[in-house]
């Protein structure tokens, strides 16, 4: 059964635009043990999720992805350029994975923190609880659907399905085509230094 996420980013290291052009990415830079095992033991290729830019003006969803892979070497902690280099990670047993995304749809318009947090039907949502600092949550299917359809000025609720099933092809028409750094100087030469995965505020 598909689940459904929401994987936070600064628009400043990259944003829903920068998804929207390149097509698909890996999210690099998580260094957190829950956010890994979420990516290696949960996530599943074909989960939807939502693109949630934080640490920004204003904070909130910008768009929606769509998981491709999952449980793939994160090379930035091998290279010993990178902020995220991890010096006691094996090449032959990688402590930090992440997953591949690609993109579904740009929202509108962003629905800020303070729109989510005012809506009676994302009361749970775990960004909302004080001190949550996790790049990538799970969220429930009913959570997902409220906020795509925030996104779309109010509607778009019965299309949840639809994109679960393949109808939107924007993330599959570039799929394979981007991925060229994971192979060779890895997702972080696009992301100003700092993994997607890294957040510096809890917005």
């Amino acid at each position: 059964m598909a689940r459904f996420w929401l994987l936070k980013c600064e628009p400043d290291v990259y944003s829903i635009g920068d998804l929207a052009r390149d097509g698909r990415t890996g999210w690099d830079g998580v260094r957190n043990y829950q956010v890994r095992n979420f990516m290696r033991d949960d996530m599943k290729a074909g989960d939807l999720g939502i693109f949630y830019h934080s640490n920004a003006e204003p904070s909130g969803a910008a768009g929606v992805v769509r998981i491709e892979r999952t449980g793939v070497p994160d090379l930035t902690q091998f290279d010993p350029k990178s902020d995220y280099h991890d010096p006691k990670s094996q090449r032959e047993a990688p402590t930090w994975l992440m997953c591949e995304v690609s993109f579904v749809e740009r929202f509108a318009h962003i629905v800020a923190l303070e729109t989510l947090r005012s809506d009676a039907a994302l009361a749970n949502l775990l960004i909302l609880r004080r001190g949550n600092r996790l790049s990538i949550t799970p969220l429930e299917k009913a959570e997902f659907v409220r906020i795509r359809a925030l996104g779309e000025g109010g509607g778009g609720a019965g299309r949840a399905g639809a994109v679960q099933k393949g109808a939107v092809q924007k993330g599959k028409a570039t799929k394979g085509t981007v991925q060229k750094g994971v192979g060779q100087k890895g997702a972080a030469a696009k992301t100003n230094s700092r993994g997607k995965g890294s957040i510096r505020a809890t917005k």
